[in-house]
């Protein structure tokens, strides 16, 4: 026991005395925020295409106006939709929706990715070919010097009175106009219809423009009636939790592979044999990485809540309340358990027979596939936490601790629950006997990894 915990203490600060291992701590909360962020602010800083709209014809009498009017009521359909939802973040957070930042969020959220501007002369004075070169000039921003155009859209109607358009953008890898202006011209043409068939255009237009209020009650809501967003925070915890739990592992796993193939390739592990047993050794080399992971999580969660707290106090306590009284963080904890058992041991085997990352790829390859399942599939748990094939994934051992960790806020019945951790960990023991055999026989032995050679050693065979 005293040199499996050698082993481990060895194991643990060979990693956190470096500098590396801290700048990669910090570096995962921080791509999490830019990846949240990053969509947002591609969404609120997209350059504003300027396009020029031409009447082709005085069958296109009125459709210019329309589609200007549309692009009005769809930039205050937005700035509703944002107000609604800045209110909502300010039901959530107690951040009242009349601050500097609410009301910037608003306006960049309802900011549209087009903007009307005057036709140039050459081209509203011009018609056939002379017009397409005065078109293709003012799209050319080496002749145009300053890109004051980015489309031109030529507006006109069939022979039976629909609405159709011709579109020339400056990029043609650029949709963003056309899809505009196919769907303004729709709702054109339904407007048209209706007014045809004797309905009053203030009645379409009223049509149109209604938004229904719609509130969701539920008898498991906290209240018993109404569905608040604490609610719905299980469910996003729950996700949250399968998809840190799936890194966390993996993670320590991988390093636990790169440890072992490394100090099988410097002959460490040699040394190390001549002084403890390969259980000790493999004993000590997964617990040293287990109190890693355990460093790693613990800081991970403060920042997290560090973060929170200081946004959101008011939804930090919901969510401690919800980890706490709801049993989530036990779970989360028995998962960790199991989840990391099962992979390190495996790892670590695979690892005792390579020494270089090209040889560990004949194993790894087919188990990152297999793992990349439970990713796909967990968002589907938070839709659909009772479907099927959800649940007969998450009693596959290999799947339960993500799986099953996403479908908890769901409350899945207790005998699901208790059978797939009991699953897991049965698997979890037969999974360090298999890779306990596998680990001694890679340790001892330069034999080529395959495999054939990595199931003989399970098997016994040297």
């Amino acid at each position: 026991m005293k040199r499996t915990l050698l082993i481990a203490r060895r194991e643990y600060f060979a990693y956190t005395k470096t500098v590396g291992f801290w700048l990669s701590l910090l570096a995962f909360p921080l791509f999490a925020v830019l990846g949240g962020a990053i969509p947002i602010l591609i969404r609120t800083t997209e350059p504003v295409r300027a396009v020029a709209l031409v009447e082709d014809g005085p069958q296109a009498t009125g459709l210019a106006a329309f589609v200007r009017n549309a692009l009005e009521s769809e930039t205050a359909r937005r700035a509703a939709v944002a107000m609604e939802a800045t209110e909502k973040a300010a039901e959530a957070t107690g951040v009242p929706p009349t601050t500097g930042a609410a009301q910037g969020a608003v306006a960049s959220l309802s900011r549209t990715r087009i903007r009307f501007v005057d036709t140039p002369g050459d081209i509203a004075s011009t018609t056939g070919a002379d017009r397409d070169a005065a078109v293709r000039r003012a799209l050319d921003d080496e002749v145009a010097g300053q890109n004051a155009v980015d489309a031109v859209v030529f507006l006109t109607r069939d022979t039976e009175g629909r609405p159709e358009a011709r579109v020339w953008s400056a990029r043609a890898s650029d949709d963003t106009v056309e899809d505009y202006i196919r769907d303004t011209l729709r709702s054109a043409n339904r407007r048209t219809v209706f007014e045809a068939a004797g309905i009053d255009p203030a009645v379409v237009t009223a049509t149109e423009s209604f938004r229904p209020k719609v509130t969701v009650f539920s008898p498991s809501s906290a209240s018993g009636g109404e569905v608040s967003f604490r609610d719905k925070l299980p469910a996003v915890i729950g996700l949250a939790g399968g998809f840190l739990l799936w890194s966390l592992i993996i993670t320590g796993a991988s390093i636990l592979l790169n440890s072992v193939m490394e100090e099988k390739s410097n002959k460490i592990l040699e040394v190390l044999l001549s002084s403890a047993s390969a259980t000790e050794i493999l004993a000590g080399k997964v617990l040293g990485v287990a109190l890693l992971t355990i460093t790693v999580m613990v800081a991970w969660g403060g920042i997290g809540a560090a973060g929170l707290i200081a946004a959101a106090p008011e939804q930090a306590a919901n969510v401690g309340h919800i980890l706490m009284q709801d049993g989530l963080l036990a779970y989360f904890a028995i998962f960790m358990l199991g989840g990391y058992l099962m992979y390190a041991v495996l790892f670590a085997a695979i690892g005792a027979f390579c020494e270089t990352p090209r040889d560990a790829q004949t194993l790894m390859g087919p188990i990152m596939m297999i793992l990349v399942i439970p990713i796909m599939t967990m968002t589907l748990a938070l839709e659909s936490p009772d479907a099927p094939v959800i649940r007969i994934l998450s009693l596959v051992p290999l799947f339960t601790p993500f799986l099953m960790m996403a479908r908890l806020p769901a409350d899945p019945p207790l005998i699901e629950v208790i059978g797939a951790m009991a699953g897991m960990f049965g698997f979890a023991l037969l999974m360090v006997w298999l890779s306990g055999r596998a680990f001694r026989a890679g340790a001892l032995s330069d034999v080529k990894l395959s495999w054939k050679s990595f199931m003989g050693a399970i098997r016994g065979n040297r």
